[in-house]
């Protein structure tokens, strides 16, 4: 084919584009955003990590990344009012426990690692997160002291409820059908 007539050349640049677009067509999703809360972004990513270290349970729920993706929405939320009110930074001995309860549902060191690089997140991020659960369990005790036991979880609940009526929050996450 002679590519300095311009109808090959055109022809040859239409063949290519057809052959890359299929290629894109066929392409394979790596992560994709569920939602945002809090001016957070969680990703799919995100929520099979949460998953596979046992950051949050799906409480045997039919739909496993629809139910961590809402305990991930109420925690982004529950982080950025516990942000507001500062509750006192746990001490890096409370973190490293944390660490040791999440690194002890796994049968080995080599298994724990293979789950952080999974999920594409270092040690450190993980401690981040670990330190903000802390944080915003601090928070919580704190704003629910006074609340007897029975009556405490009803209050956070209508608590969390409130935060995600007052809040931007933005689901992307469409149940498998």
């Amino acid at each position: 084919m002679d590519m300095n007539k311009p109808g090959n050349l055109l022809l040859s640049v239409l063949l290519m584009v057809v052959t890359m677009g299929g290629a894109v067509i066929r392409g394979e999703t790596i992560d994709r955003v569920l939602a945002v809360a809090g001016g957070q972004v969680i990703m799919l990513s995100d929520v099979m990590a949460a998953l596979d270290l046992g950051l949050v349970s799906d409480d045997g729920a039919a739909d496993r990344i629809g139910a961590v993706l809402a305990k991930l929405i109420n925690r982004g939320l529950e982080l950025v009012e516990a942000n507001r009110y500062a509750p006192p930074e746990p001490a890096d001995d409370a973190v490293e426990r944390e660490l040791a309860v999440v690194r002890g549902r796994f049968p080995s060191a080599a298994a724990f690692d293979a789950v952080l690089q999974r999920s594409g997140i270092t040690e450190a991020q993980l401690r981040a997160t670990l330190r903000d659960n802390l944080r915003i369990r601090a928070y919580i005790a704190q704003r629910f002291a006074g609340s007897e036991d029975g009556r405490r979880q009803m209050l956070i609940d209508e608590w969390v409820a409130g935060l995600r009526q007052r809040s931007d929050v933005i689901d992307l996450y469409a149940t498998a059908r």
